[in-house]
């Protein structure tokens, strides 16, 4: 049965350095939850606390209503794979697979039949006698995974699962990692750095900073509606605007930057002051580019200086009189024949929907 998993407090420092400061997180039974940020922001560390790979100074780690923070790692029922895989190269995949059951005196006709039923949920059935070195990148991973599972984990932790795998191989894997972990139901926590596998993979995404969680919310959520700029920045291209608050309406504000007026829903929580000072974004693909002001929505006049086509999708770069950074659009590819160019220094109308002002609660 499925188990939930509790941070409460968690902090932890290495020297002069900040690892986790008194963070918390919860992740619910049967849930992917997915440790979302930069090198050195702590997820890493929170992942091993977890494992019982690193001692926290302070904090508690629930796994449903049992404290586990004494244990030693063979004795918290959880089952982590590394990026690197970690297979014994003289071992055959059916004995790499077992390794845990035969550590943990599993009698051979048992083990054989786990491991057999495990390989067959990972796809690799008939590879029991064959050696990682006999194996893609793609099926390494899968052994990895059968080896974490195959002990029935009550929480899977994946450090990095798919990072050692080319796009393409990435890719497909990511679906076939979220097959395996629904069809078990196992809670699990990953760790990555990558925003597109954090966003595809996960049922919530927590995004860490400096030892701290920023933000945790649904991959759309977190996406749609981060809550400070890093969070915006961090899970995919943003452009961000300065703005002052001209005047307030019931859920929605006038805001007056550089360029032109902008009229939007508010989605800050909190009330906004005329006046005060604000940040808001809109994401590249919410972007409409017009070679006139015959559109509808908040426009500003501006300048292609860059252009680049990256398969589904033209990526345009655009400045704006008056603004020093340069706004990218990203137009949806067509047909040869049927789609608009653009060429550069033509002259163009950015214009976005009210709906897609993100408007920040913070600016950090």
């Amino acid at each position: 049965m499925a188990q939930s998993l509790h941070l409460i407090d968690i902090s932890r420092r290495f020297g002069d350095i900040v690892a986790l400061d008194r963070t918390s997180m919860h992740v619910e039974a049967g849930e992917l939850m997915a440790l979302l940020g930069p090198s050195g922001c702590g997820k890493t560390t929170a992942l091993r606390i977890i494992a019982g790979l690193e001692t926290p100074d302070t904090g508690t780690v629930l796994v449903g209503d049992r404290d586990i923070g004494r244990l030693p790692p063979n004795h918290r029922g959880l089952g982590m794979m590394f990026q690197d895989y970690s297979l014994f190269p003289h071992m055959t995949v059916g004995e790499n697979v077992g390794f845990g059951l035969r550590m943990a005196g599993i009698n051979r006709a048992d083990m054989a039949t786990r491991v057999r039923d495990m390989l067959q949920l990972v796809r690799l059935t008939n590879f029991e006698e064959r050696y990682p070195a006999q194996l893609s990148g793609g099926q390494q991973q899968r052994v990895a995974l059968a080896r974490s599972l195959v002990v029935n984990p009550l929480v899977l932790l994946l450090d990095e699962p798919l990072g050692a795998l080319d796009k393409n191989l990435r890719e497909s894997m990511q679906f076939e990692l979220r097959r395996i972990q629904q069809t078990l139901g196992i809670t699990t926590v990953m760790v990555t750095h990558d925003q597109e596998e954090a966003l595809t993979l996960s049922d919530r995404v927590t995004v860490m900073d400096q030892g701290r969680v920023l933000q945790v919310g649904t991959p759309r959520e977190v996406y749609d509606h981060p809550r400070t700029r890093f969070v915006s920045e961090f899970l995919g291209t943003a452009n961000v605007f300065e703005a002052h608050v001209v005047s307030t309406t019931n859920g929605g504000a006038a805001l007056r930057l550089t360029g032109g007026e902008q009229r939007g829903d508010v989605r800050a929580h909190g009330t906004l002051q005329p006046g005060a000072r604000v940040s808001f974004a809109v994401r590249p693909e919410k972007l409409l580019l017009s070679p006139d002001d015959q559109v509808d929505g908040n426009k500003l006049d501006g300048r292609v200086v860059g252009h680049v086509f990256r398969g589904t999708f033209h990526a345009y770069e655009v400045m704006v009189v008056g603004r020093a950074e340069s706004i990218f659009v990203y137009r949806q590819a067509r047909a040869i024949g049927e789609e608009r160019l653009f060429a550069i220094g033509e002259p163009v109308v950015i214009a976005w929907s009210p709906d897609a002002t993100i408007l920040f609660e913070e600016n950090g």
